[in-house]
């Protein structure tokens, strides 16, 4: 009996006890946000010791039932962790500050969300405002130049707006679009090249369109597992531009700045030692016309007993460029809403007389929280550019081939003799000066990029995201040519508009939720995307006077008119596990549907598979965790669908027919009042499906001795099958000349390596060093339909061989290598059309230097490319006209070789010039190395500190000194200015050939800065 009453208290009094505890447990609610008092959404909220806890919904909020005495943990990425003791408050407002370790890096990834750097398991780069800003460049592709490790920028020449070219890992497809997507805010954004001029030259990139001033940040996404998310497009590499935002509870912040620069040409080698003529022999351009500069020596030369005086064709023709960009910006917010607003105006004037390139852009952002669940942004970007220029290239219209191409010795002012008709020293050319009052292409394009975002957050583990986006733009293109051109005698007037609409739809579910130590997150979604473009142009022959462009005037006009529609579909989802900080598993998978394919195969699925394992959390020796503060590897596995290929390629259309005879009988419909159509010579292929791309990869990131040092190892390998090839030959009796198939296989293996060191870190000094490499290895392993090999416009891709080959003629040679000497004494080609060189770089790489002293930062960034060649046609024609830089030696010589008559050792002696005009016909020729090395950008600025004195009508300022391209070191073969330069803009056909483009320039820059 005793034994059970005692049995009957303890129960008792563990209920008591019991009770009581419970009674204790209390509710609590509270605010987590950062320093400028923005809401910090999916932060974990846990109780000290426990695995209890919650996470704060979209708004920042959260509700948690929490013991006596409890500490909450709060975690947020990007944030330091932070302790909070509840005590007996029921209200929390807990800020969180920004963890100035890269350990807990903040980037945007697929679809806007923003991650953990040290969770993702795919390779990323991202790049700052701040070093896209100190680029001073106006086209953003430039910024990134030499910065991020496995990606290529190209550009096309230095005229004002023109275009440049980006290609993520080395291309993706033989013959189609090879280009990386870009991903504005969450919305793709166009980044076709438009406005090309209608006598040669590039037309001008998208991108440029886009104001660097509003961008916050820009985050390359590399392999197909990071970019899987996006659909086809991806497959070729994603670069995600973030824009700035305001700041809540804030007053109005307003910055003002304004920078003014100057550009000087960057010009070609060549020989200014001789004169006009031929063999020796002068011509004064007037009585005796000649394009050859084969004259006497300019210093020993004299007519009427004067000395001839010596001109500087490229010095005389360029001009001091001076380039001005303003911006003013606005931003603030309150405690539910924030707003940034910009405008900008850049105005660049060339270094080529009467080209420009003028841009306003306009930028505005609201972000408010309708709701206590319910988040809107709204953002609408518009920009306008106008931009003029001149013909390009070793067209008639081109003022580039006869400056470059000009003897010394002869004044190319004034351009009109006194009869009113072109005055030059040689036949079937413009006098550049005419050009420049004359010709001109003039582009302008209206812009309008609006984006709505809506965010709705009913539980702290679910978001619901509807994300509108459009991209719409006009490009009104203008180009004349006057009366007594050489080539359009009677006046050319052309116009061609371009309309461009772009919608991109997404609805987005996002679900988190934290088990014990596990973090798991589910991502399920929807894409549309729409495409539309309509083309008009006009072409007018004849005009009614000189200097009357408009197209009433032009006796004989030709339309053409063009459109096409491209529409995809995208089902999405993306699985997460996080356990304990340390292994993480990434799945993602995508089903597409494209217009563009057969109706049979246009819906395809692909994903991907990925994981990581921070191997530093194992640590728990304090020495190892001092050298060695992060580490990770990871690995990935994907397979990307593509549908490179042009829309209506399954299908056979018809054309305006021309019935052709000799250049003068031409037969143009409509004719007498009928329209007529043919058939197009190729084929329509109704079974097309997608380019199929499978890629692993392995990588390797490490942070040492307190962050100084961090390592970023990436290997790829790729490869894609069912590679769309274009122009496949068909057999005459088919009735076809070529068709498209799906017939190709590449493969594609890299290493890229970011290594950034922190030699210096002190409190009035630092140096920070970034380095990246990448080198690349590709090879076409097959083209198919029976062909060895295809051209791609001027480059071709054969079987067996990396792609980007450069084809032409070589030097006969015997067997042992020797040059074949023929009769006269003289070299000759082989007779074999062949690969002479490729374009592709061997490496490419680029170092960063920042030092901080006090207010004072400087910094300096060189990048190069080693490796790849570049067929340079300024050189090929420079030879034959005694212009190249070669030619300055020009002595009677024996050329070492093989003689054809003899079989022995050649011993004919030759003139120089006989042997360069011999050799500017043989491609290999002028083949030369593309390799550079240059110090890119070089900037010291000075920073007022803030509060410094209160006569001061500003918050803080800044003053920034800028040098762009201030040294090129190029491979002793390149005579050109920039090896840098590719002159027929960004497709893949005009890749490899350096020919008449303008030069890039050389600038200063000087910026101010003010903030009030």
């Amino acid at each position: 009996m005793k034994r059970n009453v005692s049995n009957l208290l303890a129960l008792l009094a563990g209920l008591l006890i019991y009770s009581s505890a419970f009674a204790q447990t209390r509710g609590i609610e509270g605010t987590v946000t950062d320093e400028k008092k923005q809401p910090v959404s999916f932060a974990s909220v846990i109780i000290k010791g426990t695995t209890k806890g919650t996470t704060t919904a979209q708004n920042g909020s959260f509700k948690l039932e929490v013991p006596p005495n409890a500490i909450l943990v709060i975690r947020a990425v990007g944030y330091t962790v932070r302790e909070v003791p509840i005590g007996s408050e029921q209200q929390f407002t807990i800020t969180l500050t920004e963890n100035a370790s890269d350990l807990n890096e903040v980037v945007v990834t697929a679809l806007g969300v923003r991650k953990e750097k040290r969770n993702l398991t795919f390779s990323a780069q991202e790049v700052k405002s701040d070093e896209i800003l100190r680029a001073k460049e106006p086209n953003v592709l430039n910024t990134l130049t030499g910065k991020v490790a496995g990606v290529q920028i190209t550009s096309s020449s230095g005229m004002p707006g023109s275009s440049a070219r980006i290609v993520i890992r080395g291309i993706t497809s033989i013959s189609g679009e090879n280009q990386a997507l870009f991903v504005m805010d969450g919305v793709p954004i166009n980044n076709d090249e438009s406005g090309g001029t209608y006598n040669g030259g590039s037309g001008t990139n998208r991108l440029a369109d886009i104001d660097p001033a509003t961008i916050e940040s820009v985050n390359v996404l590399k392999g197909a597992a990071a970019t899987a998310l996006y659909g086809s497009a991806g497959a070729r590499g994603v670069v995600l531009i973030t824009t700035k935002k305001g700041t809540g509870s804030r007053k109005p912040t307003v910055t003002l700045s304004s920078g003014l620069s100057f550009e000087k040409t960057i010009y070609p080698d060549r020989q200014y030692l001789y004169a006009q003529g031929d063999k020796g022999v002068f011509f004064d351009g007037e009585t005796q016309k000649s394009s050859t500069s084969w004259g006497p020596r300019m210093d020993t030369l004299t007519r009427n007993g004067e000395k001839v005086p010596a001109h500087h064709p490229l010095d005389e023709f360029f001009q001091t460029g001076v380039t001005s960009n303003s911006t003013i910006s606005v931003s603030g917010g309150g405690p539910v809403s924030n707003y940034f607003m910009s405008y900008s105006y850049f105005d660049q004037k060339g270094t080529i007389p009467v080209t420009s390139y003028a841009r306003h852009s306009t930028f505005a952002k609201y972000s408010t929280q309708i709701l206590d669940k319910l988040n809107a942004t709204f953002q609408l970007t518009y920009s306008s550019a106008n931009n003029k220029k001149v013909p390009e290239g070793y067209g008639l219209e081109s003022p580039l081939w006869t400056v470059f191409t000009a003897p010394v010795s002869y004044n190319l002012k004034p351009y009109l003799n006194d009869d009113g008709t072109q005055r030059l020293y040689r036949y079937s050319r413009n006098n550049p000066y005419w050009v420049l009052d004359n010709i001109l292409n003039t582009t302008v394009v209206n812009r309008f990029l609006p984006v709505f975002t809506l965010v709705y957050s009913p539980f702290e583990w679910l978001s619901i995201t509807e994300r509108a986006g459009a991209d719409i733009y006009t490009d009104q293109q203008t180009y004349h040519v006057n009366m007594n051109d050489i080539t359009y005698a009677t006046g050319l007037t052309y116009n061609a508009n371009k309309n461009f609409r772009q919608f991109n739809h997404d609805f987005i579910v996002q679900l988190r939720k934290q088990f014990n130590k596990t973090n798991v997150s589910l991502m399920l979604g929807n894409n549309v995307y729409s495409e539309h473009g309509d083309f008009m142009t006009v072409l007018g022959l004849g005009l009614a006077k000189p200097g009357y462009y408009n197209m009433a005037s032009a006796s004989a006009i030709t339309y053409t008119g063009t459109e096409y529609l491209r529409r995809k579909v995208g089902f999405y989802a993306q699985a997460e596990l996080d356990y304990n900080r340390m292994l993480v598993l990434s799945l993602t998978g995508r089903y597409d549907g494209s217009s563009v394919l057969s109706k049979e195969n246009n819906y395809y699925p692909y994903g991907s598979v990925a994981g990581g394992f921070i191997f530093s959390e194992l640590f728990q020796h304090e020495g190892l965790k001092k050298a060695i503060n992060f580490g990770k590897i990871r690995a990935s596995y994907a397979t990307v669908g593509n549908d490179n290929v042009k829309t209506y390629a399954t299908t056979t259309p018809y054309y305006q027919a021309i019935i052709y005879g000799d250049a003068s009988s031409n037969l143009t419909f409509p004719y007498n009042g009928r329209n007529g159509f043919l058939i197009s010579s190729s084929l329509g292929n109704p079974n097309l499906r997608n380019e199929l791309q499978k890629e692993y990869e392995l990588g390797l990131e490490m942070k040492l001795l307190n962050s100084r040092i961090g390592i970023e190892a990436s290997y790829f390998n790729r490869r894609m099958s069912q590679g769309i090839v274009e122009n496949i030959s068909l057999a005459n009796s088919t009735g076809y000349a070529s068709t498209t198939i799906n017939s190709a296989r590449m493969s594609t293996k890299g290493i890229e390596v970011l290594l950034n060191l922190s030699p210096v870190r002190m409190k009035d000094f630092g140096w920070d060093v970034t380095v990246n490499y990448t080198r690349l290895r590709q090879r076409v392993e097959e083209i198919g339909g029976n062909l060895q090999q295809t051209s791609i416009g001027g480059i071709y891709a054969k079987n067996g061989e990396p792609w980007g080959l450069l084809f032409g003629t070589k030097y006969a040679r015997t067997a042992d290598g020797q040059l074949r000497i023929n009769d006269a004494g003289l070299p000759y080609a082989s007779g074999e059309f062949e690969a002479v060189g490729n374009i592709t770089p061997d490496w490419i790489g680029g170092i960063t230097n920042q030092l901080r002293y006090k207010q004072f930062n400087l910094s300096f960034f060189f990048d190069t490319k080693q490796g790849g060649y570049v067929l340079n046609s300024d050189d090929g024609y420079g030879l034959y006209y005694g212009s190249s830089k070669q030619t300055e030696k020009r002595e009677d010589r024996v050329v070492a070789g093989v003689s054809d008559a003899t079989g022995a050792p050649n011993k004919q002696v030759v003139t120089g010039q006989a042997y360069f005009q011999q050799i500017s016909g043989i491609t290999e020729a002028f083949i030369q190395n593309a390799s550079y090395i240059k110090l890119r950008n070089v900037s010291l600025s000075y920073t007022f500190r803030k509060g410094a004195s209160n006569r001061i009508p500003f918050k803080d300022a800044s003053i920034v000194l800028t040098g762009r391209n201030l040294w090129i070191h190029k491979d002793a073969s390149f005579t050109g200015g920039d090896p840098e330069v590719n002159s027929w803009g960004a497709g893949n056909g005009g890749l490899g050939v350096y020919t008449f483009s303008a030069p890039t320039a050389r600038s200063f820059d000087c910026t101010l800065k003010f903030t009030f």
